[in-house]
């Protein structure tokens, strides 16, 4: 277990570069468990603080956060996604952890964070994308897989993953 709490808040803008940074690292370590590298490369490509929607309408992005002040992980829902039929359900967009912080519990917090804010936003289902090497923990947080897709990246390079949904309580 970490050393100090990990308490999760809203983003600020003033935090997309420290988001950036921990969403490279995530994917350098945990993501080359599930990929080769010209797959990590790609993703990477995606990587950039202008792109996170902080403050954007229908957005709710976190941190997480140490007592310390580090930045140990991020999340983002996407409240009102427009490439779905169903009004009730929303996309988790990304949960991701600093690996030296990683199975401590971080993205478990993040995740009911953002289960909690889809809650209040009165939505009853949430899908999302998981990467191969995420997909365990989400299952174990009630997810169930729907179907495999390949996310584009770039350079023409695809990321096979799982499409996940999960009903809200």
């Amino acid at each position: 277990m970490a050393s100090s709490r990990v308490r999760v808040r809203d983003a600020t803008a003033a935090d997309a570069e420290v988001i950036a940074d921990v969403h490279a690292a995530s994917i350098r370590e945990l993501g080359s468990e599930a990929y080769d590298d010209e797959q990590i490369r790609a993703w990477l490509s995606n990587v950039d603080p202008e792109r996170y929607p902080l403050g954007e309408p229908g957005f709710h992005v976190v941190i997480a956060e140490r007592d310390d002040g580090e930045i140990v992980g991020f999340g983002l829902l996407d409240r009102e996604p427009s490439d779905l039929e169903d009004p009730a359900a929303g996309t988790v967009g990304a949960v991701y952890v600093r690996p030296d912080h990683a199975r401590e519990g971080v993205g478990s917090a993040i995740l009911e964070t953002l289960e909690s804010a889809a809650s209040e936003a009165g939505l009853e289902r949430l899908v999302l994308t998981a990467s191969r090497n995420a997909i365990e923990f989400y299952r174990r947080r009630g997810y169930e897989g729907v179907e495999t897709v390949a996310l584009e990246m770039a350079d023409d390079v695809s990321l096979e993953c799982l499409r996940m949904r999960t009903r809200l309580e």
